[in-house]
C-alpha cells in the first residue's frame, strides 16, 4: 500500500479509516521534571516497555526493542530542553504494531523541523540517508533517530497538531512482526 506523502514541513491530522488502536498506558509528566535528569528517559522507556510487552509472544525480546525505540523518540523530547509544558507518553495497540504518541512542547521551528524529518524518513531515500548519517563521526542528531525508527524498526511516522506550543509524534512499531 503507497503511503500519501505530505509536504516538506507539513503538520497533518489522523488518517481518516486508519485501525482503531486501544489504549493500554499513558505517563504525562511536567517538562521541568523530564528535562531535569537524562536518566528519565530510560526510566521512563524501561516501564512503558515493561508494561506493554507481558502478552507478546517474545515479552522480553519485545520488551528491548520497545524499550530501546521509545528510549530514542524521549531522548528527541529531552533535546528539546524545554521546561515548561507537559510531556505526554502513550502507547496504544492494533494487533502486532504498538503506537507510541509522544507530545512535548517546542517551538514553530522545531514543528517544522521535525515536519521536514518525518517526511524524509517516509521518502524513498530513507534507508540510504540513515546509512550516510551514521557513518559520519557525528553525534547522532534528531532527525537520525527518526531515520533509525523508519529504517531499523520498520516504523511509520507522522506528526500531529495539538493546541499550544506542543507537538504530537505518532510512531507506529509492528516490533510482533519482525
Amino acid at each position: 500500500m503507497e503511503q500519501a506523502r505530505m509536504p516538506m514541513g507539513s503538520v497533518h491530522h489522523k488518517p481518516a479509516g486508519e485501525p482503531n488502536f486501544e489504549p493500554m498506558i499513558q505517563v504525562d509528566m511536567e517538562m521541568k521534571a523530564f528535562v531535569s535528569a537524562w536518566r528519565h528517559c530510560d526510566y521512563v522507556s524501561t516501564y512503558m516497555a515493561r508494561m506493554v510487552s507481558q502478552n507478546r509472544s517474545d515479552s522480553v525480546r519485545h520488551s528491548n526493542l520497545f524499550s530501546s525505540a521509545f528510549n530514542e523518540l524521549l531522548e528527541v523530547a529531552f533535546r528539546t530542553r524545554h521546561a515548561d509544558g507537559e510531556l505526554a507518553c502513550k502507547v496504544s495497540r492494533h494487533g502486532a504494531t504498538d503506537r507510541i504518541e509522544l507530545t512535548f512542547p517546542c517551538v514553530p521551528e522545531e514543528r517544522q523541523f521535525y515536519g521536514e524529518a518525518v517526511a524524509q524518513a517516509a521518502g524513498s531515500g530513507a534507508r540510504e540517508r540513515y546509512l550516510n548519517s551514521v557513518s559520519g563521526d557525528i553525534a547522532p542528531s534528531r532527525e537520525v533517530v527518526l531515520l533509525e525508527l523508519a529504517v531499523d524498526y520498520g516504523a511509520t511516522l507522522r506528526v500531529e497538531e495539538v493546541d499550544g506550543d506542543a507537538i504530537k509524534l505518532v510512531v507506529d512499531l509492528p516490533l510482533e512482526g519482525q
